[in-house]
């Protein structure tokens, strides 16, 4: 068993990154605004996580914080008001919103020439097209981490645990595109599908993101298998010194006595999720700049 280092191939990611801001000639650096609702701790850490990934990459940051009961026309003035401000070039809108919030809304409010988080409807339709612009972060993570690895997915039998949008639907689309990291055939099974072993034991790649702590069982796969772990579940624990921790939607270690990749949690997806959206606003900000949006010094 070998481990798939998300840690290693995201910094690596942000070294190219930041060597690929540093050569930019003649413009001003990528910018990207992190837009924070409320005080869910995760999402704080999230984006202060995502604020050193830009500082790290020579990427400028805009740091907004509206507070919990902000209403949703104001937020959607926000977001529009980055839409048009020249001198961003992405925009990520942390999740989850505050209930009275409609986070579908506030995504569609976002430019799609902005959207480096890729969840808005015109980059999902262009990516179920065939023709991607910005592809959400997680599922474009987890195939540079496969490609990196030279894990071939041509030809491949690949089950997707999970049918969400924001890593489900978009990473079977990525599988089955053309190309370098695709080609491959693919299953999605979630809440309702019927006999998920039968599909995961035929796999040669599974990616689990139901959401389950430790869903997938070694009795569930078969010998060989890459497996991609992208859950983050926290678990009551009695003997750990904040009384739980953190376990994936794999049973890791007997899955890792059968598998020939496996990742980590942590360590694994989530490094990834971050590199890639640096990824994306650096194609953000050259897109633009094509396109004669970013001026010239």
């Amino acid at each position: 068993m070998q481990l798939l280092d998300g840690k290693a191939a995201a910094a690596a990611i942000k070294r190219e990154v930041a060597l690929a801001v540093a050569g930019l000639a003649g413009s001003r650096p990528p910018v990207l605004a992190l837009v924070r609702v409320g005080e869910d701790p995760a999402s704080k850490v999230y984006v202060g996580t995502k604020a050193k990934a830009c500082e790290e990459c020579g990427i400028g940051s805009r740091n907004v914080h509206l507070e919990v009961d902000v209403s949703e026309a104001h937020l959607l003035e926000v977001l529009r008001g980055f839409n048009d401000d020249p001198d961003v070039d992405g925009i990520l809108l942390q999740l989850p919103l505050p209930r009275h919030i409609d986070s579908d809304r506030a995504i569609a409010a976002i430019s799609p020439a902005k959207d480096v988080d890729g969840f808005h409807p015109e980059n999902l339709g262009r990516l179920a097209a065939g023709n991607p612009r910005f592809v959400p972060c997680t599922p474009l993570g987890i195939r540079e981490l496969l490609i990196r690895h030279q894990v071939k997915t041509a030809g491949a039998n690949v089950v997707v645990l999970g049918r969400s949008v924001i890593v489900g639907k978009p990473m079977a689309l990525l599988f089955a595109l053309k190309g370098e990291g695709g080609d491959a055939t693919v299953t999605i099974c979630h809440s309702r599908s019927r006999d998920v072993s039968a599909h995961t034991r035929a796999a040669d790649i599974v990616v689990a993101a139901m959401g389950i702590p430790r869903f997938l069982k070694a009795d569930m796969v078969r010998p060989g298998v890459v497996v991609v772990d992208v859950g983050i579940n926290r678990v009551d624990d009695a003997g750990a010194p904040k009384g739980y921790r953190i376990v994936g939607d794999v049973d890791f270690d007997s899955v890792a006595e059968k598998a020939s990749l496996i990742t980590p949690v942590p360590g694994g997806v989530g490094p990834m999720t971050v590199a890639m959206l640096m990824s994306n606003t650096l194609a953000a900000h050259r897109m633009r700049r094509e396109s004669g949006h970013v001026e010239l010094r």
